[in-house]
């Protein structure tokens, strides 16, 4: 494999300064993994990672999701998340 050019590699920075700068903090950004399951980023550290079956089945839940937090919400811990 031979080594990129200069100008591959400039082409190649200046397309990952504009992904950096096209991510607001907090923002949520969406992709489709290699083995097909669907990974956003943003919620944290790492990607949650989930096969088309398994999102709809948790969207499907939304609403009960939600009572369950609120139901919950003076057990669970609170961070400071901007977005």
């Amino acid at each position: 494999m031979s080594e990129p050019s200069y100008d591959e590699l400039k082409a190649k920075l200046a397309e990952l300064e504009k992904q950096v700068q096209g991510r607001g903090r907090g923002a949520l950004q969406y992709k489709v993994s290699e083995k097909g399951g669907v990974s956003v980023y943003g919620l944290g550290r790492f990607p949650v990672t989930l096969y088309y079956e398994q999102w709809v089945r948790l969207l499907d839940q939304a609403d009960q999701i939600r009572q369950f937090l609120e139901d919950n919400k003076s057990q669970l811990k609170m961070r400071n998340v901007e977005g």
